[in-house]
């Protein structure tokens, strides 16, 4: 088993929260103030250079305005159609 943050599953994962955040429309310094962190802190999970821990993915889902059980039930479909 490779890590997880090398892994195609954890690629969708960073592709989501991407997505999620251009969706509602933030910039990374917003995420991050609403965070309560500095900016390298999104732009790393972005690029896959830092993995989020569950209740950290709650809180950016719930920075971004959405339910994290219902990305993470999507996230999960797509882990599934992976290799």
């Amino acid at each position: 088993m490779e890590k997880s943050i090398h892994s195609n599953e954890y690629l969708a994962v960073c592709t989501k929260l991407l997505e999620m955040r251009k969706t509602a429309g933030m910039t990374q310094h917003q995420l991050a103030d609403a965070l309560g962190r500095e900016q390298s802190f999104v732009w790393r999970i972005e690029k896959g250079e830092r993995r989020l821990d569950v209740v950290e993915f709650f809180w950016v889902c719930s920075a971004l305005g959405y339910n994290a059980s219902e990305i993470y039930s999507e996230l999960y479909a797509a882990f599934t159609q992976i290799n």
